[in-house]
Protein backbone atom coordinates (compact mmCIF):
# COMPACT_ATOMS: atom_id res chain seq x y z
CA UNK A 1 0.00 0.00 0.00
CA UNK A 2 1.19 3.43 -0.93
CA UNK A 3 2.19 5.59 1.76
CA UNK A 4 0.19 8.36 3.10
CA UNK A 5 2.19 11.55 1.15
CA UNK A 6 2.55 9.36 -2.10
CA UNK A 7 -1.27 8.11 -1.50
CA UNK A 8 -2.35 12.03 -1.65
CA UNK A 9 0.04 12.91 -4.04
CA UNK A 10 -1.23 10.65 -7.10
CA UNK A 11 -5.05 11.49 -6.55
CA UNK A 12 -7.17 13.52 -9.56
CA UNK A 13 -9.35 15.95 -7.42
CA UNK A 14 -11.40 18.69 -8.13
CA UNK A 15 -10.50 22.31 -7.20
CA UNK A 16 -11.89 23.64 -3.59
CA UNK A 17 -12.45 27.22 -4.62
CA UNK A 18 -14.31 29.40 -7.98
CA UNK A 19 -13.60 25.89 -10.03
CA UNK A 20 -14.10 28.35 -13.30
CA UNK A 21 -10.92 30.20 -11.92
CA UNK A 22 -7.77 28.41 -13.77
CA UNK A 23 -4.81 28.36 -11.97
CA UNK A 24 -3.13 30.49 -14.36
CA UNK A 25 -4.44 33.10 -12.55
CA UNK A 26 -3.94 32.23 -8.80
CA UNK A 27 -0.58 34.35 -7.48
CA UNK A 28 1.31 33.09 -4.11
CA UNK A 29 0.68 35.32 -1.46
CA UNK A 30 3.57 35.53 1.80
CA UNK A 31 1.58 36.80 4.92
CA UNK A 32 4.78 35.00 7.14
CA UNK A 33 6.71 37.37 9.85
CA UNK A 34 9.49 37.59 7.46
CA UNK A 35 7.69 39.38 4.76
CA UNK A 36 9.20 42.64 4.90
CA UNK A 37 6.31 44.22 2.95
CA UNK A 38 3.62 44.03 5.83
CA UNK A 39 6.03 46.05 7.97
CA UNK A 40 4.99 49.02 5.27
CA UNK A 41 1.18 48.66 5.93
CA UNK A 42 -1.11 48.67 8.53
CA UNK A 43 -3.05 45.93 9.17
CA UNK A 44 -4.88 45.38 12.13
CA UNK A 45 -8.62 44.75 10.91
CA UNK A 46 -10.26 42.41 8.49
CA UNK A 47 -10.92 45.45 5.81
CA UNK A 48 -6.88 46.38 6.21
CA UNK A 49 -5.83 42.65 4.60
CA UNK A 50 -8.67 42.83 1.90
CA UNK A 51 -7.20 46.39 0.71
CA UNK A 52 -4.00 44.65 0.91
CA UNK A 53 -5.00 41.50 -0.19
CA UNK A 54 -6.92 42.95 -3.15
CA UNK A 55 -4.02 45.27 -4.33
CA UNK A 56 -1.58 42.42 -4.62
CA UNK A 57 -4.38 40.64 -6.56
CA UNK A 58 -4.44 43.68 -8.88
CA UNK A 59 -0.42 44.29 -9.41
CA UNK A 60 -0.60 40.53 -10.24
CA UNK A 61 -3.62 40.39 -12.88
CA UNK A 62 -4.73 37.82 -10.52
CA UNK A 63 -7.95 36.47 -8.75
CA UNK A 64 -7.05 34.48 -6.12
CA UNK A 65 -3.84 34.34 -3.69
CA UNK A 66 -2.91 31.58 -2.10
CA UNK A 67 -0.16 30.03 0.51
CA UNK A 68 0.56 29.84 3.72
CA UNK A 69 1.38 26.22 5.02
CA UNK A 70 3.41 25.89 7.63
CA UNK A 71 3.77 29.85 7.27
CA UNK A 72 4.95 31.85 11.22
CA UNK A 73 2.42 34.74 11.42
CA UNK A 74 1.60 37.69 13.39
CA UNK A 75 -1.73 38.26 12.48
CA UNK A 76 -3.42 36.07 15.05
CA UNK A 77 -2.00 38.12 17.45
CA UNK A 78 -5.19 39.63 18.52
CA UNK A 79 -7.17 36.27 19.26
CA UNK A 80 -7.39 34.92 22.41
CA UNK A 81 -7.74 31.47 20.42
CA UNK A 82 -4.39 31.50 19.41
CA UNK A 83 -2.56 33.81 22.44
CA UNK A 84 -4.06 33.95 26.12
CA UNK A 85 -2.76 33.60 29.58
CA UNK A 86 -2.81 29.50 30.16
CA UNK A 87 -2.06 28.24 26.76
CA UNK A 88 1.75 28.46 25.14
CA UNK A 89 1.31 31.28 21.66
CA UNK A 90 0.01 29.46 18.57
CA UNK A 91 1.45 31.44 15.55
CA UNK A 92 2.23 28.91 12.88
CA UNK A 93 -0.22 28.17 10.04
CA UNK A 94 -0.71 24.56 9.08
CA UNK A 95 -3.53 24.56 6.27
CA UNK A 96 -3.46 26.58 3.14
CA UNK A 97 -5.09 29.50 2.39
CA UNK A 98 -7.27 30.76 -0.54
CA UNK A 99 -7.94 35.02 -0.60
CA UNK A 100 -10.53 36.06 -2.65
CA UNK A 101 -12.63 38.95 -1.88
CA UNK A 102 -15.87 37.56 -2.83
CA UNK A 103 -18.59 35.29 -1.72
CA UNK A 104 -17.06 32.60 -4.19
CA UNK A 105 -18.09 28.83 -3.98
CA UNK A 106 -16.76 26.12 -2.52
CA UNK A 107 -16.37 22.31 -3.52
CA UNK A 108 -15.35 18.84 -2.04
CA UNK A 109 -11.82 17.95 -3.40
CA UNK A 110 -12.76 14.48 -3.15
CA UNK A 111 -15.88 11.84 -2.66
CA UNK A 112 -16.01 11.86 1.02
CA UNK A 113 -19.24 11.67 3.53
CA UNK A 114 -19.87 14.80 6.06
CA UNK A 115 -17.62 13.85 9.22
CA UNK A 116 -18.68 17.02 11.43
CA UNK A 117 -19.83 20.91 10.75
CA UNK A 118 -20.04 23.75 13.55
CA UNK A 119 -19.72 27.35 13.76
CA UNK A 120 -16.26 28.23 15.58
CA UNK A 121 -17.36 31.39 16.28
CA UNK A 122 -15.24 32.91 18.55
CA UNK A 123 -13.04 36.01 17.47
CA UNK A 124 -10.20 35.09 15.30
CA UNK A 125 -11.44 31.12 14.51
CA UNK A 126 -12.80 29.43 11.28
CA UNK A 127 -16.54 30.39 11.96
CA UNK A 128 -18.76 28.30 9.98
CA UNK A 129 -16.88 24.97 9.46
CA UNK A 130 -17.03 21.47 7.20
CA UNK A 131 -14.84 18.73 7.38
CA UNK A 132 -15.09 15.60 5.30
CA UNK A 133 -14.00 12.46 5.56
CA UNK A 134 -12.58 9.91 3.17
CA UNK A 135 -11.34 6.68 2.88
CA UNK A 136 -9.40 5.39 -0.20
CA UNK A 137 -6.51 2.61 -0.69
CA UNK A 138 -7.30 1.75 2.96
CA UNK A 139 -6.56 5.37 3.91
CA UNK A 140 -8.58 7.13 6.50
CA UNK A 141 -7.96 10.96 5.96
CA UNK A 142 -10.46 14.51 6.40
CA UNK A 143 -10.44 17.81 4.74
CA UNK A 144 -11.41 20.58 6.56
CA UNK A 145 -13.45 23.74 5.13
CA UNK A 146 -13.20 27.04 7.21
CA UNK A 147 -13.71 30.34 7.34
CA UNK A 148 -17.81 29.65 5.21
CA UNK A 149 -20.74 31.52 5.43
CA UNK A 150 -23.58 30.72 8.25
CA UNK A 151 -25.83 29.33 5.11
CA UNK A 152 -23.34 26.70 4.32
CA UNK A 153 -24.05 24.81 7.57
CA UNK A 154 -27.76 24.42 6.63
CA UNK A 155 -29.48 21.48 5.31
CA UNK A 156 -26.58 19.00 5.89
CA UNK A 157 -26.41 16.34 8.37
CA UNK A 158 -23.02 14.40 9.72
CA UNK A 159 -23.17 11.22 7.20
CA UNK A 160 -24.48 12.82 4.20
CA UNK A 161 -22.25 11.52 1.25
CA UNK A 162 -21.11 14.78 -0.89
CA UNK A 163 -19.70 14.09 -4.43
CA UNK A 164 -16.48 15.13 -5.83
CA UNK A 165 -16.45 18.96 -7.17
CA UNK A 166 -20.19 19.27 -5.52
CA UNK A 167 -20.51 22.51 -4.38
CA UNK A 168 -20.55 22.26 -0.45
CA UNK A 169 -20.62 26.20 0.60
CA UNK A 170 -19.82 29.32 -0.09
CA UNK A 171 -17.22 31.71 1.27
CA UNK A 172 -17.99 34.08 4.41
CA UNK A 173 -17.55 37.63 4.85
CA UNK A 174 -16.30 38.83 7.79
CA UNK A 175 -16.92 39.22 10.74
CA UNK A 176 -19.38 35.75 10.51
CA UNK A 177 -16.09 33.87 9.02
CA UNK A 178 -14.08 34.41 12.09
CA UNK A 179 -13.62 38.27 11.17
CA UNK A 180 -10.69 37.59 8.65
CA UNK A 181 -10.21 38.85 4.66
CA UNK A 182 -12.23 36.63 2.84
CA UNK A 183 -10.69 33.51 2.80
CA UNK A 184 -10.84 29.64 2.49
CA UNK A 185 -8.80 27.84 5.12
CA UNK A 186 -8.32 24.57 3.39
CA UNK A 187 -6.08 21.51 5.47
CA UNK A 188 -5.84 17.73 5.58
CA UNK A 189 -6.01 15.82 8.79
CA UNK A 190 -5.36 12.23 8.89
CA UNK A 191 -6.54 11.87 12.94
CA UNK A 192 -9.02 14.10 14.13
CA UNK A 193 -8.30 13.16 17.26
CA UNK A 194 -12.04 12.50 17.94
CA UNK A 195 -12.47 16.53 17.96
CA UNK A 196 -15.67 17.19 15.13
CA UNK A 197 -16.65 20.53 13.74
CA UNK A 198 -13.12 21.73 14.78
CA UNK A 199 -9.57 21.18 14.70
CA UNK A 200 -6.34 23.06 15.29
CA UNK A 201 -5.30 25.44 11.34
CA UNK A 202 -2.49 27.01 13.79
CA UNK A 203 -0.19 25.32 16.30
CA UNK A 204 3.11 27.01 17.97
CA UNK A 205 7.09 25.24 17.85
CA UNK A 206 6.75 22.57 20.51
CA UNK A 207 3.90 20.81 18.21
CA UNK A 208 5.13 21.47 15.20
CA UNK A 209 6.70 17.93 14.42
CA UNK A 210 2.81 16.09 15.27
CA UNK A 211 0.95 18.47 13.31
CA UNK A 212 3.56 18.14 10.12
CA UNK A 213 2.45 14.46 9.83
CA UNK A 214 -0.55 14.45 11.03
CA UNK A 215 -1.57 17.69 8.33
CA UNK A 216 0.46 17.24 5.17
CA UNK A 217 0.89 20.01 2.48
CA UNK A 218 -2.52 20.81 1.25
CA UNK A 219 -1.12 21.33 -1.48
CA UNK A 220 -0.29 17.29 -2.47
CA UNK A 221 -3.91 17.27 -3.45
CA UNK A 222 -4.50 21.10 -4.94
CA UNK A 223 -1.05 20.77 -7.05
CA UNK A 224 -1.84 25.04 -7.00
CA UNK A 225 1.83 25.95 -9.40
CA UNK A 226 2.89 22.08 -10.02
Amino acid sequence: MKNHIDLLRSLQISKVIAPEIDYSEYIALDLSVFNEELHHHTLNTAHDYEIFIQNHLDNNNAKIAYGGYLERRNLYKRSSVFKNETTTERDIHIGLDLWINEQASIHAVLDGNIHSLQNNDALGDYGPTIILEHQLEGLKFHTLYGHLSLESLGDKKVGDFVEKGTQIATLGLPPINGDYAPHLHFQIIIDMQNKKGDYPGVCNESDLSFYTENCPDPNLLLKIGI
